[in-house]
């Protein structure tokens, strides 16, 4: 009913707007095309007016109405620079909005047509031309040093503390990968993917074709699919890269963003503000998630490439990471030390490989804090 209510209100206003027009038609008939053309702009230039005061009113109002609730505050301390950044280009061009309103509009009401007045035409100005181009120029290099300046921190070296996440895109969805007791990330090749059990190309054995040696390194890798965990307050280091097409890591809540290349790693990074239960309390929303999403088109499924983060304290976060095991082990379950049966008379099992192995001791919490003193 409401749809059809304001169906009717737009066709009813589009025929009044065409009878006063044909209205001023037939008066511009009986009055004489000259007089009926000043008395339009007479009526035009109080309009210009009219709408000036109207629109800057309007301006302010949605301001005030929207402020706090299209751009909400940044949940990283580094997007607060790319928030003050903006807060900055919107200050110098709503300067400029405003003026160059305001003399657009009062220059048509000032000089509309009059006997009394002749135009003044001139075809070049000197300053005028210097002022325009040399101002602008000098603004404008200002806000790109701010920007570059703020570049280079996102994605230089991090604080010493910082965690380490390599991040994955794929179509249509992300892959996280974690360090495991050696803090090392494993060696990986593209021609190793496979991703019903080793999506990243994990080199986990020998391949004397590609001549290539196992990476111990690789073995307690901690792997993730869509959800990411971080620490509140704790810098975290974004190692980015894609496994097929290009992909963008589009950070909306923390202000930041990165492409993501096939072959080509790039860096980020951030440090959380708030966890995902204090942005609850701070939304008013119960269901609100930190989203990773793709922000460059990469195929038919890029609509639905969504990743989540979830912001925790440093607690929760090695509780978590007690509870994970190497992805080498989710592979190969007949590998794993702790699904192995006892050895007779109660000995420890053993394997071939196990020296070049980190035993799922690496994700005790234990070794969970020994992981955090390395990283501190």
């Amino acid at each position: 009913m409401s749809t059809f209510f304001i169906i009717a209100v737009l066709i009813l206003l589009f025929v009044v707007i065409f009878q006063i027009a044909k209205a001023s038609e037939y008066v511009a008939i009986l009055k004489g095309e000259e007089k009926s053309r000043k008395h339009d702009n007479k009526i035009n230039g109080f309009l210009m007016i009219a709408f000036l005061v109207l629109g800057l009113i309007g301006v302010y109002y949605c301001h005030e109405i929207l402020k706090g609730r299209v751009l909400q505050e940044s949940a990283s301390k580094e997007g607060e620079k790319v928030d003050e950044m903006l807060h900055i280009t919107l200050a110098v061009t709503g300067i400029v909005f405003i003026i160059t309103q305001v003399l657009l509009f009062w220059f048509s009401y000032k000089y509309q047509e009059s006997e009394k007045r002749k135009v003044f035409f001139f075809p070049h100005n000197n300053t005028m031309e210097v002022v325009w181009t040399v101002v602008p120029a000098i603004v404008l290099s200002v806000l790109v040093v701010i920007g570059l300046r703020n570049w280079f921190i996102f994605t230089g070296e991090p604080p010493k503390n910082a965690m380490i996440v390599e991040v994955t895109g794929k179509q249509f969805g992300w892959i996280f990968r974690y360090p495991g007791k050696d803090n090392q990330f494993g060696k990986r090749y593209f021609r190793n993917i496979d991703p019903s059990n080793n999506s990243l190309g994990l080199i986990w054995a020998d391949n004397k074709e590609l001549n290539q040696k196992a990476d111990p390194a690789a073995y307690d890798d901690i792997v993730q699919e869509q959800t990411m965990y971080v620490i509140k307050d704790r810098p975290v280091k974004l190692i980015i890269g894609s496994r097929d097409v290009i992909h963008d890591v589009g950070l909306s809540h923390f202000r930041l963003k990165m492409d993501a290349v096939p072959g080509i790693p790039t860096t980020l990074w951030f440090t959380p503000k708030f966890t995902t239960a204090e942005m609850k309390e701070k939304t008013g929303n119960a269901n609100f998630q930190y989203e990773i999403s793709c922000n460059q088109m990469c195929g038919n499924g890029h609509y639905s490439m969504k990743g989540v983060i979830e912001v925790v304290e440093e607690d929760e976060y090695y509780a978590w990471m007690a509870k994970q095991k190497p992805y080498y082990y989710g592979a190969f379950p007949e590998k794993d030390p702790s699904a192995t049966p006892p050895a007779p008379g109660g000995a420890p099992p053993s394997s071939p490989d196990s020296a070049a192995r980190i035993t799922t001791a690496s994700v005790t919490r234990t070794t969970a804090g020994d992981h955090n003193n390395k990283l501190k």
